[in-house]
């Protein structure tokens, strides 16, 4: 996907910084804004990783080497000076929590080609492309000029263990064959039949295609899917259900607004014979509905000794959307925009019905940076109780329960007044994560409740939420259902509430954690 367009900023504050200055909401409603709600305070994420400065957006596929993850990203060093161009730039980290900036790893107009886009990264072992065994060998979509008509994928390669790249030639290793939307190349290993398999975004197809090299391509099938908009980001892997069960996922970054449906990542679970993947339903899952989960990647999961786990990925997204990328408070207080969700471990589960599906679970490694602990217990609620919390970010899991109920959930980041809050929760015969009561991106007012089924008979839910200054992640019972949003909360609304509609329940095991990262 390509990087940012020329920085077109809407402050979602407007007036001075003075007490008493209008605010927009998301809604486009002006409400006198707190006097301490306009100051410029910082709105950088406490747990979530963050661009140390200027524009982020897609994430690229992560590739293990020395112990730790190499984790490339798109970044625009010029962006608040209004120059398009996206470099890729490195973190790294041993426990996909923590991350150390490593600076620009390929940077952007140093060949005609212009700057880079999105792509994928991978270890050749085997020294197929020549460059030394170990190499890292990033392929990536170039425009040159510009337009979507001119994309193609060209090579870059590294012999330093994927710090630093050097570009092979000004030509591209797949040219455009004559076509728009010819982009997002993800390259994996295919080690049954001995070669490289690569999937790229060609509008409303997946193309396919082999090399031996990584330096030669030759198309070999496509797979196509109308009706979600021009897929992007494509990706394909292989896992194994804790049945034994092997799938292989097609997933795909795609928007399905005007169909009623995520703008999210789209997959298909089905069969791949090397040339062909054949899905097991015409119509795709999504791995989280709510508005802000965008160019997601899955990668490998490793276990201690190195080895890659089949039974497990991980996955990554940017917690923003293209229909209001640039309106941030971040970028004027804390001089970035760009913020990803928390790293999520992602299981191949069968449902009930004999199908498959994916389960989202945040990472493990988020346990080791609990600072504190607030064990609430069983709560009982009819109407609304507020806790004897506060907070900006955190944590919190409980499992709700009830004989006869309309619904139930949660309000985050609870205003003093009670008058704006995240609400988070189940009713009737869906789960929902709505910030219409908070100050968001999306002022149209039309992305603001995003729903997932839910079947109100059994009684029960498990919520897990993960808060943060700029965003809410939802995990709905085992986490078949996520939803991820992005919020502007003033810093002063940190409050907490539960609340029931119809009835009461009790909110059971109820803990509340802080990170310090």
């Amino acid at each position: 996907m390509p990087g940012t367009p020329g920085i077109s900023r809407r402050t979602l504050f407007t007036g001075s910084a003075a007490g008493g200055a209008a605010v927009l909401l998301s809604t486009g409603t002006a409400t006198a804004a707190p006097e301490s709600a306009t100051s410029c305070a910082s709105y950088r994420a406490d747990y979530h990783f963050t661009v140390p400065d200027q524009w982020m957006n897609d994430p690229q596929q992560p590739v293990w080497i020395d112990g730790e993850y190499r984790y490339y990203y798109l970044y625009n060093a010029d962006y608040s000076t209004g120059v398009v161009g996206t470099a890729w730039r490195l973190a790294t980290t041993r426990d996909l929590v923590s991350f150390t900036d490593r600076g620009v790893a390929v940077p952007k107009d140093t060949t005609p080609n212009g700057d880079l886009w999105s792509g994928s990264a991978v270890v050749d072992t085997g020294n197929t492309a020549g460059f030394g065994a170990g190499a890292v060998v990033v392929i990536a979509t170039m425009s040159p000029g510009g337009g979507t008509d001119r994309q193609a994928q060209y090579l870059y390669y590294s012999t330093d263990g994927g710090l630093t790249f050097t570009n092979h030639g000004t030509d591209p290793v797949l040219p455009n064959p004559g076509v728009a939307d010819f982009r997002d190349p993800k390259v994996i290993r295919d080690v049954d039949r001995g070669r490289w398999v690569m999937t790229l975004a060609e509008n409303d197809k997946v193309g396919f295609y082999h090399s031996a090299d990584l330096k030669s391509w030759t198309y070999v099938s496509g797979f196509v899917h109308g009706g979600i908009g021009v897929l992007e980001c494509p990706d394909l892997f292989r896992v194994t259900a804790a049945d034994g069960t092997v799938k292989w996922v097609l997933g795909v970054s795609a928007n399905g607004k005007g169909a009623g449906l995520p703008n999210t990542y789209a997959y298909w679970t089905g069969s791949f014979d090397g040339t062909t993947f054949a899905a097991d339903a015409g119509e795709p899952q999504w791995l989280d509905h709510g508005w802000d989960w965008y160019a997601a990647v899955t990668f490998e999961k490793r276990t201690a000794s190195g080895a890659v786990d089949p039974a497990a990925r991980y996955a990554i997204g940017w917690v923003n959307n293209w229909d209001y990328a640039n309106t941030t408070p971040t970028i004027d207080c804390d001089g970035f925009n760009g913020t990803d969700s928390i790293v999520r471990e992602i299981t191949l589960k069968r449902a009930s019905d004999g199908t498959y599906y994916l389960a989202s679970r945040p990472v493990t490694g988020l346990d080791s940076y609990v600072s504190r602990t607030v064990n609430l217990g069983d709560v009982t609620v009819d109407g609304t109780k507020v806790l004897d919390y506060t907070g900006v970010s955190y944590e919190v899991t409980t499992e709700v329960t009830w004989s006869e109920l309309t619904g139930a959930g949660l309000q985050l980041r609870r205003s003093p007044d009670g008058g704006r809050h995240i609400d988070a929760g189940i009713y009737g015969t869906y789960a929902f994560l709505n910030r219409r009561g908070t100050v968001n991106a999306d002022t149209s007012g039309r992305w603001q409740e995003s729903r997932t089924p839910f079947d109100p008979s059994a009684g029960m839910v498990r919520l897990r939420i993960l808060v943060d200054r700029t965003s809410v992640e939802m995990f709905v019972d085992d986490g078949r259902y996520t939803h991820t949003s992005q919020v502007f909360p003033y810093l002063l609304d940190t409050g907490l509430a539960l609340f029931t509609i119809g009835g009461g329940a009790v909110f059971r095991n109820t803990v509340i954690r802080e990170f310090s990262v």
